[in-house]
């Protein structure tokens, strides 16, 4: 019975020293959780259970004092014990809890267990019989009442450990294994007593050994105490983007509800499956499984990220897809994979280009009708000149057909009517000739700018043609058009010749407008070389730009215009300059002053 007493006494001194090991340990953290708290709590009463429990083998040694004695130290920490457990299974699920005033019922059944093992010799409720031997031992009425609430808060203490230690398995998965082991151990111990089976009342804190054992390797080795698992848990089921973890074999190990309501899949058939089992094979998964796959290999020896883009149809999603390694100490365990949803990102963006579009058909169908108020005018004069010159030439014929018999008409006369007819001759061809130089124009303006091809044009062909088509507007406007050519007129342009023109004209076009209404004012267009640039300046006299307006001048769709202006005229034109003719457009604006507009054009 000695030998048995003092392996007793030695194993509850290793419990006692572990445990005021780990009190001092939390103790000494400055920023204490709620669960380092509870914690402190459990240690505390598993001391008390201890200590009561060595005072018991050791001072019956030397004084004559009954062991049931030293139960009433043993069990305060006996009967507070399930409620820390509680609070601790409670603290852990749910990371923290707001204590209220119902839980202090928790606490009649252990003070109402105190008071009658206190005074169990006036009526022996709790023990008829003390022994140390738990099949000696004869319990009282009360006793199955202690240990019925007493099991029953540890078991729904463990039950909160139990579950979310499975629940959050994906991260700590080794912490849950101590975790389950330590709390499995002593309540097995304790359940088998109760069937009878003959034990030591040292057994149950002795037990409890390996629970301190396990929660110290729990918190000395992995932490324990310093993660909040399910609030991590909560956090990461609320993100709008989706992970998976992947271990060394690509078997998924955790992930979160984005992750589930993407594939539509339970966490059962998900949990512990190879990934590319899965989803290799996935029509929903519109993914290169090539690159994927690479860059899941690649995951495993560097640090560095590897980004690839999935479409979902069935559910209208776009997902970056994010793939780093998981490392730690220097080894990669495996793969993390964060799917970042950018949905939103790309419908503002078919927004946006559709609008764009939009936008372009609208300025190109006004350019269009400024165009048809262009032709109806530029071909007014010409189609009347030939008219005329038809009624000329009709009257000079009937004039040649009275005269061939008329013996009067000279030879000379005759000259005299085939001169005349060659002239209106050639003032129709001459007019026919400036007819087809519209109808270029024209047809050259009427194409998108995804029509054009890289063709050649001179500085004579461009000027030609800004002039044919600006002329109505400028001539509504009773503006004038002052073009100064200091360059070789015959100097050669790579590019789109019409996608010059629609730049030049929309600056014109603005240059007009910017006189708000003033007549006989005037706008140069002056072209000149400069280095390998060919540089064309289209200058008005007008009020300037504002200054907040120059700031933002080619970097967005902005107009001064109101609700009669999109701001597309200069953010195209700068585009087309940049795109179509690798060059540049700059300005410069003083208000009240001016502004010009430089395009600059490499030879």
């Amino acid at each position: 019975m000695v030998l048995v007493g003092n392996a007793a006494l030695v194993a509850l001194l290793i419990s006692t020293l572990l445990l005021f090991t780990l009190l001092f340990i939390n103790v000494k953290v400055k920023k204490k959780k709620q669960i380092n708290w509870c914690f402190i709590s459990i240690i505390i009463c598993l001391l008390i259970c201890c200590i009561g429990q060595m005072l018991s083998i050791i001072i019956p040694r030397f004084y004559d004092i009954e062991p049931i004695y030293f139960d009433y130290i043993v069990y305060v920490g006996t009967c507070f014990l399930p409620i820390a457990f509680l609070f601790f299974g409670l603290t852990f699920a749910k990371t923290k809890i707001h204590y209220k005033k119902k839980y202090l019922l928790l606490f009649i059944i252990p003070i109402l267990t105190l008071f009658i093992l206190w005074t169990n010799d006036f009526h022996h409720l709790f023990y008829i019989k003390y022994a140390v031997l738990n099949s000696e031992t004869v319990f009282g009425p009360y006793f199955p009442i202690h240990s019925i609430y007493t099991y029953a808060l540890i078991f729904v203490g463990v039950f909160y450990l139990i579950r979310y230690s499975i629940k959050n398995t994906g991260f700590f998965s080794k912490q849950s294994v101590l975790l389950i082991l330590g709390v499995i151990f002593p309540l097995v111990i304790n359940i088998i007593g109760l069937f009878g089976v003959e034990m030591s009342i040292y057994i149950t804190p002795i037990s409890f050994t390996t629970t301190v054992v396990f929660f110290s390797i729990a918190i000395l080795k992995f932490n324990f105490l310093n993660v909040t698992p399910i609030a991590l848990q909560t956090v990461v089921d609320r993100m709008s983007d989706g992970y998976i973890v992947l271990d060394e074999n690509n078997t998924i190990i955790d992930f979160n509800k984005t992750f589930l309501n993407m594939v539509k899949l339970s966490d059962s058939k998900l949990r512990g499956k190879e990934f590319f089992s899965l989803f290799g094979n996935n029509t929903n998964f519109k993914i290169d499984n090539d690159l994927f796959k690479e860059y899941l290999k690649k995951s495993q020896t560097t640090s560095k990220t590897f980004s690839i883009q999935l479409e979902i149809p069935d559910i209208d999603k776009y997902f970056n897809i994010e793939i780093s390694g998981i490392e730690s100490h220097g080894s990669i365990l495996g793969a993390l994979i964060l799917f970042k949803d950018i949905s939103q990102h790309i419908h503002d963006l078919k927004i946006i280009n559709d609008n764009q579009e939009t936008l372009m058909e609208r300025e190109r169908l006004a350019s269009l009708g400024q165009l048809i108020g262009g032709i109806a005018h530029n071909l007014k004069t010409p189609i009347m000149s030939i008219s005329g010159a038809a009624e000329g030439l009709h009257d000079l014929v009937t004039e040649y057909d009275a005269s061939i018999e008329d013996p009067r008409v000279t030879h000379q006369d005759h000259h005299d009517i085939a001169k005349d007819m060659f002239s209106w001759i050639d003032k129709i061809k001459t007019h026919t000739e400036y007819m087809s130089d519209i109808i270029t124009a024209v047809k050259g303006q009427a194409v998108t700018l995804s029509e054009t091809d890289s063709v050649h044009f001179t500085l004579d062909e461009l000027v030609k043609r800004v002039d044919i088509l600006m002329k109505h507007e400028l001539k509504n406007a009773i503006i004038y058009l002052n073009i100064s050519m200091k360059t070789d007129e015959n100097t050669v342009i790579n590019g789109d010749i019409n996608s010059l023109v629609q730049v030049i004209n929309n600056m014109i076009s603005n240059a007009i407008q910017a006189y708000n209404g003033q007549k006989n004012k005037n706008i140069e267009l002056i072209l000149e070389m400069k280095e390998n640039y060919v540089l064309i300046h289209v200058k008005d006299y007008a009020n300037g730009i504002p200054k907040k307006v120059q700031d933002k001048l080619f970097k967005e769709m902005i107009t001064t215009k109101g609700k009669n202006g999109t701001g597309l005229g200069l953010y195209m034109s700068y585009s087309t300059i940049k795109a179509h003719f690798n060059g540049d457009i700059t300005f410069t604006s003083e208000e009240g002053k001016g502004t010009t507009f430089t395009i600059i054009l490499p030879l």
